[in-house]
């Protein structure tokens, strides 16, 4: 059974995370009103292959592959019926282009089959999709639909989730599912962009000194926590 001390601890800690989360979400809101991803495309599915390829790799890779590779395909036609040989070869640039490669085609083919060629509007119907999970859906949702019906966590959101101790997870979607336990979801928008780009510009994975960075002053402890995020 818990003692006395460790029931009162866990509420007085979650009030404490959600007024930090207040916090940092009213910075990202200032600073990243509109959420708007980095990955450069023209149609919906060439977003959705973008977030894939993203998985483990930086978003300026995946432009500097998707570049050639969106002038030969474009419809979720033209990546069902890519031949699979070859388009290893053409993302052989990118991180387990091999599996993901896999991953895209049979999703275009399901995408083609399924639903009309038409990226799905839901989270269920996405991560039933090879390759999309929780993250990438909700990814996806936000850019070309505007849904926010949950958080995205990636290395960025998962690592200041950690430095700001908004989390004691370490799984990707059990994260967001805390973020969104201390979030109002009317902010959940600004989450997975603002802490994207904040990790970006601002203030990049390797430690250092960061007292002076806007977040680090919202909660002065996160200068000195830099918790592994893999």
């Amino acid at each position: 059974m818990k003692s006395e001390k460790e029931r009162k601890k866990r509420p007085t800690s979650l009030k404490l995370r959600r007024a930090r989360a207040k916090k940092i979400v009213a910075y990202l809101k200032k600073t990243y009103p509109e959420p708007k991803s980095e990955l450069v495309y023209k149609t919906p599915f060439q977003f959705v292959v973008a977030v894939m390829l993203s998985a483990q790799c930086t978003d300026k890779k995946v432009n500097e592959c998707t570049e050639k590779l969106f002038k030969k395909y474009k419809t979720v036609k033209d990546f069902a019926s890519a031949d699979q040989k070859v388009f290893v070869k053409e993302i052989s640039s990118i991180l387990f282009f091999r599996n993901k490669a896999k991953a895209i085609i049979a999703t275009a083919k399901l995408i083609q089959t399924r639903h009309g060629s038409a990226v799905p509007r839901s989270e269920r119907e996405l991560v039933a999709l090879p390759g999309i999970g929780y993250k990438t859906a909700h990814v996806v949702l936000g850019e070309l639909y505007s849904l926010y019906e949950g958080i995205a966590t990636d290395t960025h959101v998962k690592r200041f989730a950690k430095r700001f101790d908004l989390t004691d997870q370490n799984d990707l979607t059990k994260i967001s599912k805390d973020l969104e336990k201390l979030i109002p979801k009317k902010d959940w928008k600004f989450v997975n962009n603002g802490l994207v780009l904040y990790g970006r510009y601002v203030c990049k994975a390797r430690p250092h000194d960061c007292v002076n960075h806007p977040l680090t002053k919202l909660w002065p402890p996160a200068a000195k926590r830099w918790p592994k995020t893999k």
